[in-house]
């Protein structure tokens, strides 16, 4: 039986074949690494509070604060898949600790991340360092649900900014308010709080509802009326300006 000599050309031809699968499956695996996709330090930005959308005329941007929510998250996903729209979600970081999946899924659907401190404590006399770590501690647990995903805003619990909006600044976070804030956690009933949105939404508005923190059925069936609503008026659904 004839032995195969290691310098034949099949045999070289066989080693360079294993030897480029091997740096294909290394590249492949420090792509996908989190420290690979690791997202770049953002540079400071305007501490200005966000209140409008992101272009002129009639346009409204939905954002839902509090989640995710193992029940209320994937409807309202449902929701905005149906009818075309993209909101904010402002997360709070130890929702997201067990809750990991719901972020995977709202980054998957194409939204916006937003960032809403660690316990959703009031800042109003928090010191900047303290604001700091929170934020950071917010980051890094979003961040390890989805690695490197972008999260552009910063909004504080209850509107009780405190010292907030230059700390997340200059954390490359925009402070996100908002125009209308129309009660959905006093569970007003569905038809009341589309009539509230009715009422309270204005051109280039921001809105503030909740997709956790307690019952939101009615806040799921009010968005499910409210976008085809206003779609057939002319309106739009926008994201906040960034």
């Amino acid at each position: 039986m004839r032995s195969l000599h290691t310098g034949h050309p099949r045999v070289r031809r066989r080693r360079l074949a294993t030897l480029t699968a091997l740096l294909v499956c290394v590249a492949t695996a420090w792509i996908a690494s989190p420290a690979a996709t690791a997202a770049p330090a953002a540079g400071p930005v305007s501490p200005a509070l966000v209140t409008t959308t992101a272009h002129p005329g009639n346009q409204v941007a939905l954002t839902f604060d509090d989640g995710p929510s193992p029940q209320f998250t994937p409807q309202l996903l449902q929701v905005l898949r149906k009818h075309q729209v993209k909101a904010v979600f402002c997360l709070v970081g130890e929702q997201v600790e067990w809750q990991q999946a719901q972020v995977r899924a709202i980054v998957a659907d194409g939204h916006t991340l937003c960032n809403h401190t660690y316990r959703h404590r009031d800042l109003t006399t928090v010191p900047p360092a303290e604001i700091e770590a929170d934020i950071k501690q917010t980051n890094a647990q979003i961040r390890a649900a989805v690695p490197g995903v972008d999260i552009p805003y910063f909004r504080a619990p209850y509107g009780n900014w405190g010292q907030s909006p230059a700390v997340a600044a200059n954390l490359g976070l925009r402070p996100l308010s908002w125009t209308l804030m129309p009660g959905d956690w006093e569970l007003p009933g569905a038809d009341v709080l589309l009539q509230r949105l009715r009422d309270g939404i204005t051109p280039t508005g921001v809105v503030t509802l909740h997709d956790a923190g307690g019952d939101r059925q009615q806040t799921v069936d009010a968005v499910d009326r409210l976008i085809p609503e206003f779609k057939a008026k002319g309106w739009n659904f926008d994201l906040p300006a960034r």
